[in-house]
C-alpha cells in the first residue's frame, strides 16, 4: 500500500509573537514493515530546521523564529509505502516465549515501558475493575487483544471531554474520551500486568470504511512487545490490529513523548487550525 499525507498545523495568535523556538515531529518512520518514500516541511514563516534522533527513535526537527509574526504555518507532506500481514490472532503462546517473558532480562531491556507515567497512570481500583471484566493475564499477546476489545467496548469517542493533558484515570472515570486516551488507558491496564507496551502516534486510512475513526488529525494506538516476535499494534479507537493502513510516526512513553509540534513563544494566546489528509495511491 503506498499513501501521501498532507498535515497542516496553522497557529493564529492575538498579539505579535516576538519569538518562537519550536520541535515537529512529522516525518514517517523507516522500518522493516513501512518505508518513507518521500518528506518536505513547509514552515511559515521560513526558517532553517536542525534534524536529530531522541530517546525513542524518532525523528525530530527543531526550528527557531526570531523576527516578528503573527501566524505559524508547518505543512508536511509524505509519501510511505507500507506491507504488513495480519498475523497477531494466528500467535500459538509457546512454552518458549512464556519462558522469555518471565526473564528478568525481557523485563529489564523493556524496563522503559513497563514502567507508567502520569498521562498512562491507573489506580488500583481502576485496574481491579478491569481484572474483574476480562479476567486475570495468562497470555499476554490474547490479554493484550482483550484490552483492547474491553476499551473499545468500554469507552465512548467524543472530541469533546478531554485535552492533551488529560490523564489515563481521569479518561477513565469519563469514560470517554479519543484515540490518545484510549492508547493511555490500555497502556495503564498492561503496564499493571507486567506487559511491555508503548505509544504509537501516526496516521490512518479509513477509505470508504465510514466505521473507522481517527482520519481527522492524528491517530494514536498502542504497540504491545511479543516475546520472541516483536511489536504488535492494537489500535483500541477502531478494535483492529494496526496493519497497512496504520501510519507511524512515532513512538514512545506517551503522548508527551511523541507530541507532533511542540514550542515556546513570546506573546499572547492562540488558536490551532490542524488539517490532515490520507490519500490512498496504490494498493
Amino acid at each position: 500500500m503506498k499513501y501521501q499525507i498532507e498535515h497542516t498545523n496553522t497557529f493564529t495568535y492575538e498579539t505579535i509573537v516576538d519569538q518562537s523556538m519550536n520541535t515537529i515531529r512529522l516525518k514517517p518512520r523507516t522500518d522493516e514493515c513501512q518505508r518513507l518514500l518521500h518528506y518536505r516541511a513547509t514552515i511559515t514563516p521560513a526558517c532553517v530546521t536542525k534534524e536529530h534522533i531522541d530517546l525513542w527513535g524518532n525523528q525530530v526537527e527543531t526550528f527557531f523564529i526570531p523576527e516578528q509574526h503573527e501566524h505559524l504555518e508547518v505543512a508536511a507532506v509524505s509519501m510511505v509505502s507500507i506491507q504488513k500481514s495480519p498475523f497477531i490472532h494466528q500467535i500459538d503462546y509457546s512454552p518458549e516465549m512464556k519462558y522469555i517473558f518471565h526473564t528478568d532480562l525481557f523485563r529489564k531491556h523493556y524496563l522503559a515501558y513497563l514502567i507508567d507515567t502520569s498521562l498512562t497512570y491507573l489506580n488500583p481500583e481502576q485496574t481491579q475493575q478491569v481484572t474483574q471484566e476480562i479476567g486475570r493475564m495468562e497470555n499476554p499477546v490474547q490479554y493484550a487483544i482483550d484490552v483492547m476489545d474491553y476499551v473499545y467496548r468500554t469507552f465512548t469517542y467524543s472530541g469533546d471531554s478531554t485535552n492533551v493533558a488529560t490523564r489515563a484515570m481521569e479518561a477513565f472515570d469519563l469514560k470517554k474520551g479519543v484515540c490518545q486516551d484510549f492508547s493511555h488507558i490500555m497502556l495503564g491496564i498492561l503496564h499493571a500486568q507486567g506487559i511491555p507496551a508503548r505509544y504509537v502516534s501516526g496516521y490512518i486510512y479509513v477509505g470508504e470504511d465510514s466505521a473507522l475513526k481517527g482520519d481527522a488529525a492524528t491517530h494514536a494506538w498502542v504497540e504491545v512487545m511479543a516475546p520472541g516476535i516483536g511489536w504488535i499494534g492494537l489500535d483500541p479507537t477502531n478494535n483492529i490490529e494496526a496493519l497497512d493502513n496504520h501510519i507511524r510516526v512515532g513512538t514512545g512513553r506517551d503522548y508527551a513523548d511523541v507530541s507532533p509540534l511542540q514550542g515556546v513563544y513570546r506573546g499572547g494566546g492562540q488558536t490551532l487550525d490542524v488539517k490532515v489528509s490520507v490519500t490512498l495511491l496504490e494498493w
